[in-house]
């Protein structure tokens, strides 16, 4: 039954679209006009994002990504990865407290070249730039653009946005059952609505209503 439950589970390409904003109404408008290449209402054209893990970043990043002239680089991507390209106007750099140093020059000149060349970007970490253990030239460039914390969600949020889900997609659950998952599972939303995706999938394969008992037991099936 687990293997099912895997298979059917398909995951879904992260989007603005999908992304709960949460307190993050004015970092969402701001992605949204990267997304499209417009600037800030400053010229910006650069942003560093912060916020605890789970918060989104990567699932931020990842969207915007899903454009032919966007680059997703993580931390430990090759150096050649941070070559600037004419093809390319939106670099995200991801895991920015990870940078070898190696890497950590690498995202230097990129930084360079992409403001000088009219380029756009966007760069994640779990802590702000002051106190990004890098080098100072790069953590002041990181502080030139805009900056934003990235505010986790919510109970309240999480609650509100897995119900939207469910209603989106027609599914049916019982009273109970979504307060007990966000505090008994992981806590991230990532995981939260591929939960929800699982036990829409175990009710169909079991052709049961989705009801505390029924969330218990898959969350019991999945433990190791």
């Amino acid at each position: 039954m687990k293997q099912l439950l895997l298979d059917l589970d398909a995951q879904k390409l992260p989007s603005l679209a999908t992304f709960v904003v949460g307190q993050n109404a004015e970092l969402a408008q701001l992605l949204g006009l990267f997304s499209q290449r417009i600037p800030s209402q400053y010229g910006e054209r650069s942003v560093y994002i912060w916020g605890e893990p789970g918060a989104g970043k990567t699932h931020l990043l990842h969207a915007l990504a899903d454009h032919p002239d966007s680059r997703y680089i993580p931390a430990n991507a090759p150096e050649s990865a941070f070559d600037f390209s004419e093809a390319v106007s939106l670099y995200l750099l991801d895991d920015c407290e990870h940078l070898s140093p190696l890497n950590q020059i690498a995202a230097f000149n990129l930084f360079n070249e992409a403001r000088a060349r009219g380029g756009f970007l966007v760069a994640a970490g779990n802590h702000p730039p002051m106190i990004l253990s890098m080098r100072d030239d790069l953590r002041t460039r990181f502080g030139w653009g805009l900056i934003y914390q990235l505010h986790g969600l919510t109970d309240e949020d999480k609650i509100d946005a897995l119900e939207r889900a469910a209603h989106a997609r027609g599914i049916q659950i019982s009273a109970g059952v979504i307060p007990y998952l966000i505090t008994h599972y992981q806590r991230d939303m990532s995981s939260l609505t591929a939960m929800l995706d699982q036990l829409d999938h175990y009710s169909l394969v079991t052709k049961r209503p989705i009801t505390l008992p029924l969330l218990r037991e898959l969350m019991l099936q999945q433990q190791p």
